[in-house]
């Protein structure tokens, strides 16, 4: 384990970036790339933006009371696309095994790679010179034996920056990790490990593996292995598709049953359609519901029969919804539908090779 070289590659304010590379009035300006609407989401914030608070995933109703002056670009996603497409080109120049987590990020083996060079650091520097170069954009990097510590380090010293955790440094270096920074918790974990009296590698460490997977489940192996520095994953240059999605996020929050029923509806036709399209096959079918104060519950069920069709999905989804508490004190904000799990006795999935299938 000790002996693979992993880089993890994240490209810096990605879709901002690209519009102010494009466009030379947007460049030293705070920008958010996003629908400018009352539902609008902030979809990326440019460096400039930050430093006013302004985030990814934030409504563009408070990105513009932190920011005033923010200037708002509508997403060009196929744009950005083919730009990824360029990144991964040059990816491609030093080894095949990449693996997407999205347009702007991946991680690549580069164990064997197709230059010969022994350092994964050179050939982490040489990525960030190219995209330079040849894309003027930038990207950080991290270097190290396994996904969890690469992803961990093209942090440290983001934008535009590179940090390597060598393996024999890297059990101070978790030591020292506060919790929020570990691949996996989010505020919810961090809540509860905190309550449990941990706020770093280290105390995460002392604390035992019975004890991790009696709270977290199955993921608290996880967390008890990251805090040895121990991720056997590989990187996967070859996917499947394990779901297919859509959710809408309403232009007004809504309450009564009937409004609830119709929208439901809305989203079980696009998600037949995007069934259709991408010929995979699941089933369990999963209702996401986000309230009007971004509280958010998810409600599951399996049948024992594909999910393909609306005479499928739509009673499903009524009696999930039927199962969401909700009123005109507890209004919705957005409706979400998915199917997964596809069949174990075949596992037909789509193949993806290159990239990422995005909902």
């Amino acid at each position: 384990m000790m002996n693979r070289k992993i880089i993890h590659v994240d490209m810096d304010a990605f879709f901002a970036s690209v519009e102010q590379r494009d466009d030379v009035s947007l460049r030293g300006k705070p920008i958010a790339v996003g629908f400018d609407g009352p539902r609008g989401v902030v979809s990326t914030a440019s460096y400039e933006a930050r430093r006013y608070g302004v985030r990814s995933a934030m409504s563009m109703a408070k990105a513009k009371r932190l920011c005033p002056e923010l200037v708002i670009v509508p997403s060009h996603y196929e744009h950005y696309k083919e730009v990824s497409k360029c990144v991964h080109d040059i990816f491609r120049e030093y080894t095949d095994i990449i693996e997407p987590l999205s347009l702007d990020e991946a991680f690549l083996d580069v164990t064997d790679n197709k230059s010969g060079a022994e350092l994964a650091s050179d050939i982490a520097r040489e990525i960030r010179l190219k995209i330079r170069d040849r894309l003027a954009l930038t990207a950080s990097a991290g270097v190290s034996y396994n996904k969890f510590l690469a992803k961990v380090a093209s942090e440290v010293r983001k934008p535009d920056g590179m940090f390597v955790i060598h393996p024999d440094k890297a059990m101070d270096f978790i030591a020292g990790m506060r919790i929020e920074d570990f691949w996996g918790v989010g505020p919810k974990t961090a809540r509860q490990m905190h309550r449990m009296g941990i706020f770093t590698g280290m105390q995460l460490r002392q604390c035992s593996l019975q004890h991790l997977t009696e709270v977290f489940g199955k993921q608290g192996a996880v967390y008890y292995d990251f805090a040895r520095g121990i991720d056997l994953r590989p990187v996967e240059s070859i996917r499947i598709r394990k779901s297919v999605g859509c959710e809408h996020t309403l232009e007004e929050d809504i309450s009564r049953r009937s409004a609830v029923v119709i929208e439901l509806y809305h989203v079980v036709t696009e998600l037949v359609e995007r069934l259709g399209h991408t010929g995979f096959e699941g089933c369990t079918l999963t209702l996401k519901v986000k309230f009007h104060d971004f509280e958010q519950i998810t409600r599951s069920a399996t049948q024992k029969k594909i999910l393909k069709s609306k005479n499928d999905i739509l009673p499903l989804a009524k009696m999930l919804m039927g199962q969401v508490e909700y009123s005109s004190l507890r209004s919705i904000r957005l409706i979400g539908l998915s199917v997964s799990n596809p069949p174990t006795h075949e596992r037909r999935g789509v193949w993806v090779e290159g990239e990422l299938d995005f909902k």
